[in-house]
This record gives structure tokens, sequence and C-alpha cells, in this order.
């Protein structure tokens, strides 16, 4: 894979770090406030209502019943050289909300081959604070992964710019607004990861949208937000996370609560817009309080097939 731009790194890097100073949200859609108070009140309740009602343990217990689950996408115009490619998604893990979960994903995917591990960011619990606690059990989540084609990694709204060269020595490859072809023979396929665009969203993803090489090309996004802007740009597969499936859902798996600016749209499971599939995931960790009712935690065997 082709070494990231140096140049297009440090001018990335000088932006997010203006941008994690800021109040509001950069979103796609324009600024949004975060509503970080109202959140922090809302959880206190909640955990308060948990903790009288008993179901905090069992909230706990279900958020550690992660399960390996399997979706298959079907494209006339996949190249035949990569049907059957499969990709391991995790997304959400928070590693440092909930003890046991690096262990659970690791236990899960120890006998999952996959072709390629893409992660699509939320590393840590807090917006703001320490990450290095998250490193070790990243860690070992990755040396659980067998992949033939190596593992890729995009940031999440909970994830700083400081994360990156951490996770880069730990042998992922961090995407930022670029994009990397993976080649069968004269096939190629075209993976663009994205910056975070709940919080960080700028223009400079759009622009690497509109560089990547032509032909078949898949998104690696933190949430659903870009979807529109990806469609537009040609992807045929969207892969995202940062809803948790609502976490906390209603009986039948009704989000209470998406943590996206699109609402109820695209916030779980297959979805399509245009000619582009997607797919977003309900994490693999959790965020908030470490509990989940009717939305069970998810890592992901993605499986591309050719048809015609």
């Amino acid at each position: 894979m082709k070494a990231a731009d140096p140049a297009a790194r440090a001018r990335w890097l000088e932006r997010r770090i203006a941008l994690e100073t800021q109040d509001a949200k950069q979103t796609p859609f324009g600024p949004r406030p975060r509503h970080r108070e109202e959140f922090r009140r809302l959880m206190r309740v909640f955990d308060a209502l948990l903790t009288v009602t008993g179901l905090h343990g069992r909230g706990q217990r279900n958020a550690l019943d992660i399960r390996l689950t399997s979706q298959i996408f079907q494209f006339p115009d996949l190249p035949a050289e990569f049907d059957g490619y499969r990709l391991l998604n995790i997304a959400d893990p928070h590693f440092d909300t909930l003890e046991g979960t690096a262990e659970r994903i690791a236990a899960l995917i120890t006998d999952c081959e996959a072709d390629l591990l893409v992660l699509t960011g939320d590393y840590r619990r807090r917006v703001h604070g320490p990450f290095e606690q998250v490193l070790a059990p990243l860690a070992s989540v990755l040396g659980a992964a067998r992949t033939a084609d190596g593992q890729l990694a995009v940031l999440g709204n909970h994830d700083p710019a400081a994360m990156v060269e951490p996770l880069e020595a730990l042998g992922l490859r961090v995407l930022i607004n670029e994009t990397v072809t993976i080649r069968r023979g004269d096939a190629a396929l075209h993976i663009t990861g994205f910056d975070d665009v709940h919080y960080f969203y700028t223009p400079a993803a759009d622009a690497a949208a509109a560089v990547a090489p032509p032909g078949f090309r898949i998104a690696l996004v933190h949430s659903p937000e870009f979807a529109f802007n990806a469609a537009r740009a040609g992807y045929r597969l969207y892969i995202c996370g940062h809803t948790h499936g609502g976490q906390v859902c209603l009986p039948g798996g009704v989000p209470v609560l998406t943590a996206n600016e699109l609402r109820r749209r695209f916030v779980v499971g297959r979805w399509r817009h245009g000619d582009m599939y997607g797919f977003t995931s309900r994490g693999a960790g959790t965020s908030g309080l470490p509990v989940r009712f009717f939305s069970r935690g998810e890592v992901t065997l993605i499986t591309l097939r050719r048809t015609g």
C-alpha cells in the first residue's frame, strides 16, 4: 500500500487540532451544537434508573454479549478477482468503557479468516483526555486478527489527531481522506478512509472522494453522515458505525437515540442510497454507559460477491 503523503498529513493535522478545540460539531450539513451537558444529565438520570430497577447488571452482560455477524453484498461490477473478498469490520470498540470488551472481540475473531481488517473509529470512551489506556487492548485485538491484506483504520469523533502515530505504531494503516488500492493481478479494489465527519468534517473529505481512482470503490467512514456525498462520488459500498444501533433500544430494536444528523436514516444494518450499498454496524463497544438493551454489539464479516 502506498504510504501517506507527509505534506497532506501535516495540513490535516493542523486543521484537525484546531477543530478539536471548538465546541461546535462540523458536519456535512453545517455546524451543529454538541449538547454535551444535556447528554451528561441524561446519562446520570438513566444510570440512576438502572440502579433503582436492578437492571445495571443485565445491561452490562448484554454489552459483553458481542456477536460475530456476517453480511454479503453482491455487485455486478465487482472485479471477478475479488469475488468472495472478505472484510472484517470492527466499529466503536470504546475499549476503556467496559472491562472485558477487548477479550471478547479477540475471542470472536481468532478463528475468523478474512482478507482485510477495517476499523471504523471510536477506540476510547471520552472525547477529551488520555487515550493511552486503549492501546494495549487494541493491540491484543489486532494480534488476534488473521488478514492477508493487512489492517486499515479511520478515526472516530472520540479519537484525537494525536492518536494517529500510536495507532500506526501498532501496525494499523490509518487513512485520513486518502485511498489505498488492493490488487489481484490487473484488477483493483480502491478503499478510501475518511476522517470523522460527525465532529470534524471539512471539504477535504469531498476532495478525497473526487480524486479516488476510477473503478470499484469502498468508503470507510466513522458515521453514516457522509453517505450522500459518497454516493454522488460513485462509491459502491459504504461501511460505518457510530450509532451503536441505538445501544439502548425499545423492544424490536427501535433506537431511542441515534447521535446522527440523519436521525433514523441509515442508523443500523444494511441500507442503500442510489447505486451505493451501505452497512452501519451496531458496534462492538458501548458509549455513555456500559450497557445495552435490545441492540447486541457486533463484529461483522462482510463478503463481496460478483453477480452476473
